[in-house]
């Protein structure tokens, strides 16, 4: 097997860890950042005379979380093609050499 070729699938597989754990450091950011949003909208409400529910809350959070899973899937599934190109690249260098 073409040395170049294995490497370029090891870049995949790397390029994909780092995505995904980007991806989820992202998300735990925003996680660990839930409470100071929360008390700042409790704030806002409170100073636009409004009252401040938790179904409103909530649904900020779900929308906010919506987006977060819209990026992490969108980085999982590049990765997945990435990482399958490479291994069929792979593969079929494989074949060429062992027919």
């Amino acid at each position: 097997m073409n040395n170049s070729e294995y490497n370029k699938a090891e870049d995949a597989v790397n390029n994909t860890e780092n995505s995904l754990k980007n991806a989820a450091d992202n998300a735990k950011w925003k996680i660990e950042d839930l409470a100071a949003k929360a008390k700042d909208y409790i704030n806002e409400k409170k100073d636009s005379d409004q009252e401040a529910t938790q179904e409103d809350w909530l649904d900020k959070v779900k929308n906010n979380f919506s987006d977060t899973w819209d990026d992490i899937k969108d980085k999982a599934n590049d990765a997945w093609e990435k990482t399958k190109d490479a291994a069929e690249d792979v593969k079929a260098e494989w074949n060429k050499k062992t027919n």
